[in-house]
């Protein structure tokens, strides 16, 4: 038989559910629609964002690149070697460190191709200006100056997401006729690359007419050996710091609600109990006034001697071992046998064998009395109080009961 939940329980339960729904259908809607592939310029990525196939290409053609995922303050130094850094579509803001292992990195020979709204945030020099609107169109970018790269593609195709301001001492080499889109300067004995948007280098962006050729130019030389950024976009060589940049701490966000939301229903039923607590109505005393004057009340004594008197013969006969309806002379026979002639045991004789025996005749014969009147019952009812404290018979049921 299934267990049955309460209204609080199914408002839990169904609140937990929703919840969980909803983080499902935000995650699956905020996930791209190439097969979860992100659309940021990752040379992981093979979505239309992606820049998997520029990778590919470079590595097949020849190439010396390798994927860099340690923070730039890693960066080789020193002019034994030259490498070219691809920044593509930074997201984060670089430490202090981060900078100035950079800039020492490109002031002593080497190159930096950064791209991107935020990629001048890591740059030595930067002019670049946001423009967020112009990036959700791709445009044509022509030539602005003669040089190498310019020769090699006249025209390139890009989304540009911010632009470089003309007044800087850069060397201008696109732009559409309102800003410039891609600049370089030199640094030291390195030279730096700005493109307002990652688009040449990127799946969907590599086709258009020029822009390999365009991205080729700016990697110069085969020979030099090319690190493409991929720490910027979260991949660490850690697993917990590569969690921690990934979609996947969202379905551990899910898991652990989840989790929460079966333990606490669970814990609400099948946590320790506790029986809250009753104030007594009446205190003991206020119960035998009570009772008292129930009696007077009644004007029945010979009732509150038959109740005390039956109590007494019940436990004095199974203190003794005796049966329940044992005469009285009997009785005052065991007692005599039990704890002493005169009724000793351990405490000193009050009540002696035939004083017993008339206590036990006059409450049974008071039992009965329609007639008894409240002193002669109160007087009786007094001497089975003596012998009950005598013999230690009440003392004995506590003992019991706490066994």
């Amino acid at each position: 038989m299934s267990p049955k939940l309460n209204q609080k329980d199914r408002k839990l339960f169904l609140g937990a559910g929703f919840v969980f729904i909803l983080l499902v259908v935000t995650a699956f809607v905020l996930s791209s629609s190439d097969g979860g592939q992100a659309e940021y310029p990752s040379s992981y990525s093979s979505a239309s964002g992606g820049a998997k196939a520029a990778y590919l290409l470079l590595s097949e053609t020849g190439y010396k690149i390798q994927r860099w995922e340690r923070p730039l303050s890693d960066l080789p130094l020193g002019p034994t070697k030259t490498f070219t850094v691809v920044l593509a579509e930074p997201e984060e803001a670089p430490t202090r460190e981060e900078r100035e292992r950079l800039k020492t990195f490109i002031s002593q020979g080497g190159h930096v191709i950064a791209t991107g709204v935020f990629a001048g945030t890591l740059l030595p020099k930067s002019e670049s200006v946001p423009d967020i609107l112009s990036g959700m169109t791709w445009k044509k970018a022509t030539s602005l100056s003669p040089s190498q790269i310019t020769r090699a593609a006249p025209q390139i195709v890009l989304a540009p997401r911010a632009y470089w301001q003309a007044s800087t001492a850069a060397y201008s080499l696109y732009g559409d006729g309102d800003h410039t889109l891609v600049v370089k300067y030199p640094f030291g004995r390195g030279e730096v690359l700005w493109w307002a948007a990652a688009t040449p280098l990127t799946n969907a962006g590599l086709k258009e007419p020029g822009n390999l050729e365009f991205f080729l130019a700016c990697l110069g030389d085969q020979k030099n050996e090319i690190l493409w950024d991929e720490y910027i976009h979260g991949y660490r060589q850690t697993l917990a710091g590569s969690i921690v940049h990934s979609p996947v701490k969202w379905l551990l966000a899910q898991l652990v609600l989840l989790a929460l939301a079966i333990v606490v229903t669970f814990s609400r039923r099948s946590g320790p109990t506790c029986v809250p607590k009753t104030e007594a109505r009446l205190s003991p005393i206020e119960f035998v006034q009570t009772l008292g004057g129930l009696y007077e009340r009644a004007g029945s004594p010979s009732v509150a001697v038959d109740i005390c008197y039956r109590r007494f013969r019940y436990w004095l006969t199974r203190r003794l071992g005796v049966a329940a309806n044992t005469p009285a002379d009997d009785l005052a026979s065991a007692v005599r046998n039990r704890w002493g002639l005169n009724g000793g045991g351990r405490n000193t004789a009050v009540f002696s064998n035939e004083k017993i025996i008339t206590v036990l005749k006059n409450c049974e014969a008071a039992s009965v009395d329609p007639f008894l009147k409240a002193p002669v019952a109160l007087r009786l009812l007094q001497e089975l109080d003596g012998c009950a404290a005598q013999w230690n018979l009440f003392q004995g049921i506590q003992k019991e009961k706490g066994e």
